[in-house]
């Protein structure tokens, strides 16, 4: 077989694979199929020796993928095609099969109940990549490093505070994964056009026994289909996801620049190679790589948004765009995400060339510690804000450091003393309550019993 899409041989992790793929898809349609008829074997729709036929085909999976195909192949229509595979393999009880059920009752409730375990799946990834950030911020909390605005020397954070703020952005996907949960994992037993007609009397009573056996919410109100806003709440979410990663990912790839080289990802010096020309090099792949992926992971959000438009109860516009959009998304996403913790548990640091940066910086990068003392000493906020200004311009002009000219400058030592501009000069008495912060974030997410 020629293999087209890379999610085939390429990207995306095994077992986020084998939640998706075409046996886990049927396995979970026949899941739902299983609980409608248990639904109506409480309401004694179905004798329990059919029950049990019925079951039992399932249980031990004697509906083969290969079988439903060839009837679709014949009958051009999918969920039917499972229903009379199924019904093949059990007797009698065949005809119960799919009772008072339109396709998409079976289709976006097996669609929640996949994602159900695609949630569990990712909830354990986020949590693997925070608890590695935190891990390497209480490591670096009081590295030393350049904060950076616009790309341009800022004042000194501590890396440890760097990857706390990726950390809790990292928490708070956690919070919003957990929050969306009750509004996607939700599906429906309603019939053709959500009102129920086919199941009679027992209706309610029925959708409510297959949703608490499958575990999932119930749509309150269904045209033949579960609301679309509901899905694309997901894959917006996939894609906020993403672009966090990729911003990671971005940090990363910049600070490991051959000119600025304060981190850098790991890389076997004795097999791997960077460049087919440029023996010397050791490229940030894998954060290229997570980067190109989450702009592709992002891509599918549109057509998201465009499926929830649909004619009256229901068309068919939606289907064909979500069999590409939600595995490939989820599993993206999925891919991106172990990458991602796999760069910062084997991420190198170089607190040496932090502070080579630092020191290049002559100063400039302390303007606002002196601008801030000047001020404590009498003089007026905004003239201190100009002096400064000037004073860095004057620096930059001669290449010299900060405080080369601020020694030079009388109103600067009618405020100040040789002693206090040295103090003021120190990086590390003014990186604030980095260190704090960090602190303070891990005991918010652990306790305090960290």
């Amino acid at each position: 077989m020629t293999l087209v899409c890379p999610l085939d041989y390429r990207y995306g992790t095994e077992e986020m694979k084998a939640l998706l793929n075409e046996e886990s898809r049927l396995q979970s349609q026949l899941r739902v199929e299983i609980a409608l008829a248990r639904a109506h074997n409480k309401i004694g729709t179905i004798p329990d020796q059919e029950l049990k036929k019925i079951e039992k085909a399932f249980e031990e999976k004697r509906v083969k993928l290969e079988r439903v195909k060839e009837i679709e192949k014949e009958i051009k229509h999918d969920v039917m095609a499972i229903v009379k595979a199924l019904s093949e393999q059990c007797g009698s009880a065949g005809k119960y099969i799919h009772l008072g059920a339109t396709s998409y009752d079976i289709v976006d409730t097996a669609t929640a109940y996949q994602l159900k375990e695609v949630f569990s799946l990712l909830k354990k990834r986020i949590i693997k990549l925070r608890d590695t950030l935190f891990k390497r911020a209480l490591e670096h909390k009081g590295t030393i490093m350049l904060g950076r605005t616009h790309g341009q020397f800022a004042t000194p954070i501590t890396f440890g505070l760097k990857l706390t703020v990726f950390a809790m952005e990292m928490q708070r996907h956690l919070e919003r994964l957990e929050e969306i949960k009750k509004r996607v994992c939700v599906g429906k037993m309603s019939g053709a056009v959500g009102t129920g007609a086919a199941f009679g009397p027992h209706f309610f009573e029925i959708q409510n026994l297959v949703m608490e056996d499958l575990g999932l919410g119930v749509e309150e109100a269904a045209t033949q289909i579960v609301q679309r806003d509901r899905l694309t709440e997901f894959v917006a979410f996939l894609a906020n996801l993403a672009s966090s990663l990729e911003k990671f990912a971005t940090e990363v790839r910049n600070l490991q620049r051959s000119e600025i080289m304060e981190v850098a990802e790991a890389f076997d010096v004795e097999k791997q190679v960077g460049s087919s020309t440029m023996a010397h090099k050791k490229n940030p792949i894998l954060s290229e790589n997570i980067c190109g992926l989450a702009r592709v992971a992002r891509a599918w959000l549109l057509p998201t948004f465009e499926n929830v438009p649909t004619w009256h109860e229901r068309d068919l516009t939606n289907s064909s765009a979500e069999r590409f959009i939600l595995p490939h998304a989820v599993i993206l996403v999925d891919d991106i995400l172990v990458k991602m913790e796999e760069v910062f548990k084997n991420l190198k640091v170089f607190p040496e060339n932090m502070k080579r940066n630092l020191e290049r910086a002559k100063g400039l990068n302390m303007a606002e510690s002196v601008l801030m003392l000047l001020a404590k000493k009498g003089m007026g906020r905004q003239e201190s804000h100009e002096l400064l200004r000037r004073l860095s311009m004057e620096a930059l002009e001669k290449g010299c450091h900060l405080k080369e000219v601020l020694l030079g400058n009388e109103k600067v030592t009618h405020y100040l003393s040789l002693e206090e501009i040295q103090e003021a000069l120190k990086l590390e008495n003014y990186v604030g309550h980095a260190e704090e912060i960090v602190e303070q974030c891990m005991k918010k997410v652990y306790g305090e019993n960290l």
